[in-house]
């Protein structure tokens, strides 16, 4: 029997876990399975005293292109939101700090790992866009994470426009941590210093850090899923869903 080839590849070395998205036949998008195995690899690495940190890291030029819009489609529409909010969840609730380290693309729903992510590290491959306004969509459910994070008014703008912008404005409006030219020097330099921490500290200081981005979470889940079902199921997002698969225009721009 075939084995099949992970859509997430674990590997744990100098007490980090590294999770690499390696799904290059839809840019590493959120399908339920490549969801499913990072749960289950931060669940893994939470539950290792040995690790200290977890990165979530990427193969080829694409960190996440958002929703595997393939999947899009079922009797329940909540079920997609649902997943996404548990996973983005399980990132902020994992005791250890979790680094995204970024050095390509990133759109719609993978931005919600940003948010979700203690620290980022983008390289100047890194491009990001908040896709979802020029599909129908909103970004609902990784507003969750991304809200207590972002500057008001370039999540105004980002939001609205759907526009793309590089590492240095994403450092600027707070997606990410740092904007590198090297992303692993800069990463070196996170997890040396996670390795000088006690556990307990860290595990109690993330919580503080986090603090805020858990009680969006715990007030607005329901909303926001709720959103996110109504807009995936509208016949405006379906058009816009169809356009971007058969790359054409949706019947609205101009």
């Amino acid at each position: 029997m075939t084995r099949e080839v992970p859509f997430v590849r674990v590997t744990t070395a100098d007490a980090v876990t590294t999770l690499e998205l390696d799904s290059p036949h839809n840019r590493n998008a959120l399908s339920t399975r490549l969801m499913a195995e990072l749960t289950a690899g931060l669940a893994e690495a939470a539950a290792d005293p040995g690790v200290r940190a977890v990165v979530l890291g990427h193969t080829g030029k694409v960190f996440c292109a958002g929703a595997d819009l393939s999947e899009a489609t079922g009797d329940d529409p909540t079920v997609g939101p649902r997943g996404l909010v548990a996973l983005q969840r399980a990132i902020v609730e994992c005791a250890k700090p979790v680094v995204a380290a970024v050095d390509g693309h990133v759109r719609a729903g993978g931005l919600g790992l940003l948010g979700a992510a203690d620290l980022v590290v983008a390289g100047p491959q890194s491009t990001f866009a908040f896709t979802e306004v020029r599909l129908g969509l909103a970004p609902a459910v990784i507003s969750l994470p991304l809200r207590a994070r972002l500057d008001p008014r370039a999540a105004s703008r980002y939001y609205l426009t759907g526009e793309t912008f590089d590492a240095a404005e994403a450092a600027r409006i707070g997606l990410v941590t740092e904007a590198a030219e090297d992303v692993a020097a800069s990463l070196k330099v996170f997890l040396d210093a996670f390795r000088l921490c006690s556990p307990q500290g860290l595990a109690e200081t993330k919580r503080l850090a986090t603090a805020d981005v858990l009680a969006s979470f715990e007030r607005d889940t329901e909303e926001r899923v709720a959103q996110s079902a109504r807009l995936f199921g509208s016949s405006e997002a379906q058009e816009g869903m169809r356009a971007f698969l058969e790359r054409r225009p949706a019947r609205w721009a101009s």
